[in-house]
C-alpha cells in the first residue's frame, strides 16, 4: 500500500539520507547528532512538515550507540503512530546508532498547540488551514492552591463556584488561499480523522483544516 509520504515523492518511498559511519567503526565522519536526524522526520499523513513540527518529538537521548526517542500521538490509536516509529529507527540505524528504542508518552496529552509556528507555515503554504489556539486553562499557582488541606470547619461553607469556559462557539477559520474568513464547514472528516473539509464562500476553493485538539 503506497503510504501518504510514498504519494508525495510520486508513488516511490521518500530518498532516505545516506549512512553515516558509526564514530565506533572506524569511520571518518562522526555521527550525525540524533536529534537532528528525528527532527527531520516527515509526518505520513502531512509529509509537508517534521515531528519536530507538529511538537509529537518530546525527547532524544544519547549513550553512545545507544538512542532512546520519545513520541507522544496525536490521538490515542493515530496509525501513523507505527509508521513515523519505524522511519525513526531506520533512518538513525543508517546513521550508525545500533540501539535505538522508541518509547511512548501519552502524558500530557498532545494539543495541537504544540504545533511549532514553523509547522504552521508549512500547512498553510501547502494549502492546509493550520488550527487556532486552544489553550484557555491558566495553570495552578500559589494563590490558587490551598496550602494546607480542607477540613470539616472549611468545607461546611458554600464550596468555590467554578467556571467553566464554553466552547460552542468556534472560531472562523480562514482560507489559507485568500486568506478569507467567510468559509464553510463540508465534512467533518477529510483523508484523516485530524482533518476536516472547508470550503471558501470568497474564492470559492475547497481547502482542508487541521482540527483542533
Amino acid at each position: 500500500m503506497v503510504t501518504a509520504a510514498a504519494a508525495a515523492f510520486g508513488g516511490a518511498d521518500p530518498p532516505e539520507p545516506p549512512r553515516k559511519s558509526s564514530a565506533g567503526s572506524g569511520g571518518s565522519d562522526p555521527p550525525e547528532p540524533p536529534r537532528k536526524i528525528a527532527e527531520s522526520v516527515p509526518d505520513p499523513e502531512l509529509p509537508m512538515v517534521t515531528v519536530a513540527d507538529l511538537g509529537i518529538l518530546r525527547d532524544v537521548s544519547e549513550d553512545g550507540d545507544a538512542v532512546t526517542i520519545t513520541i507522544t500521538p496525536t490521538y490515542s490509536g493515530c496509525p501513523a503512530m507505527r509508521e513515523i516509529a519505524a522511519d525513526l529507527r531506520r533512518r538513525l540505524e543508517r546513521a550508525g546508532y545500533r540501539h535505538v528504542d522508541i518509547r511512548m508518552s501519552l502524558s500530557p496529552p498532545w494539543t495541537t498547540d504544540w504545533i511549532t509556528p514553523e509547522g504552521r507555515r508549512k500547512l498553510a503554504a501547502a494549502g492546509i488551514s493550520p488550527p487556532a489556539a486552544t489553550s484557555t486553562a491558566t495553570p495552578p499557582t500559589a494563590e490558587t492552591t490551598p496550602a494546607t488541606p480542607p477540613t470539616a470547619e472549611t468545607t461546611s461553607a458554600t464550596p468555590p463556584v467554578t467556571f467553566v469556559p464554553l466552547t460552542l462557539v468556534r472560531t472562523p477559520v480562514t482560507c489559507p488561499r485568500c486568506g478569507s474568513r467567510d468559509t464553510l464547514e463540508t465534512a467533518r472528516f477529510s483523508a484523516t480523522a485530524c482533518k476536516a473539509l472547508y470550503k471558501c464562500r470568497a474564492c470559492l476553493e475547497p481547502f482542508e483544516h487541521v482540527k483542533e485538539f
